[in-house]
């Protein structure tokens, strides 16, 4: 069952669905997990795969889209900030505490991709959140920095587009992946990794309307300048399960999770490798996500005990 709420992030109204485990009675405190989302996301795509599967073991499970995207408010629209995205995790937080069916001292977080390493960075100060894991996840601002062809010039474009905006001018949004597979083809694009990501996002059951697939180019400001995991070793203080795909691509999601697990001072930290799984597998393909699911639920089983 999906309940659908919302809550507030400052001025800004983020909707989301809970999950509910298959015995949910209203009289209940049962453990909670905060899902955060790939960068272009929306609720109903990755978010949602897990937290169906979150529920089913027994936990409530929260995924939202993000401010500024998706049904979530906010101006302008296709913003990816990421402060904002932390913040949105910290108002995920509060309002699972108000609910009177969750045990506000059981609850973990999860981060996916892009949302991992925003789950890390809202966890550094988030003493309410009692566990964390992610999955394939990225410290966003570092594979912006690897990824993109020439960063330095990317920030003086961003210059020059905010200010054209000041003048009136319209914002610039840009897509984040090819919106075909023929269109990324015709671009001369190989990796199997970008390909699959457009499959998933744009080819397949799993494509959402209100992924728009657009960034507002002077996101790269914010993105290009944050760091998840700089705090790690002073302020990560909770229990750490970090999955990873056993194959290894340009995504960076081995490497960055590697380094996530190396970092993390936890006397309960955990790695665990998805055998031959690329990136974009453990999105949605059962036979990669079942593993990372079954790992995550004996993990937060642990950590979010009585």
């Amino acid at each position: 069952m999906i309940k659908r709420v919302s809550f507030r992030n400052r001025g800004i109204e983020v909707v989301g669905n809970i999950h509910l485990p298959p015995d949910f009675e209203e009289g209940g405190a049962y453990p909670a997990v905060v899902l955060a989302t790939p960068g272009s996301s929306v609720k109903e795509q990755i978010g949602a795969i897990y937290a169906e599967r979150l529920s089913a073991k027994g936990f409530i499970a929260l995924t939202f889209d993000p401010s500024y995207q998706g049904e979530s408010g906010g101006e302008p629209r296709d913003l990816e900030d990421p402060a904002v995205r932390v913040e949105d995790i910290h108002c995920a937080v509060d309002h699972l505490a108000t609910l009177s069916y969750v045990n506000d001292a059981r609850i973990g977080l999860l981060g996916i991709c892009a949302g991992g390493g925003y789950a890390i960075k809202a966890a550094l100060t988030e003493r309410r959140v009692k566990a964390v894991g992610t999955v394939v996840a990225n410290d966003i601002g570092e594979a912006m920095r690897r990824l993109l062809p020439d960063y330095r010039q990317t920030l003086l474009d961003v210059a020059v587009e905010r200010t054209a905006r000041a003048r009136g001018a319209e914002p610039r949004r840009d897509p984040w992946i090819p919106d075909s597979l023929a269109e990324a083809k015709a671009a001369g694009i190989t990796d199997p990794e970008l390909l699959e990501a457009v499959k998933f996002y744009r080819e397949s059951e799993y494509r959402h309307p209100n992924s728009t697939n657009r960034l507002l180019f002077v996101s790269y400001g914010a993105l290009l300048g944050f760091d998840a995991f700089s705090l790690v070793p002073e302020l990560l203080t909770q229990p750490l399960q970090v999955i990873v795909g056993g194959r290894q691509g340009p995504t960076g999601q081995y490497e960055a999770g590697r380094r996530l697990f190396d970092l993390s001072p936890s006397k309960a930290k955990h790695f665990f490798e998805v055998d031959g799984a690329g990136h974009y597998d453990l999105y949605y393909k059962p036979e990669c996500v079942g593993p990372a699911v079954a790992r995550l639920a004996e993990f937060f089983s642990e950590h979010l005990a009585p």
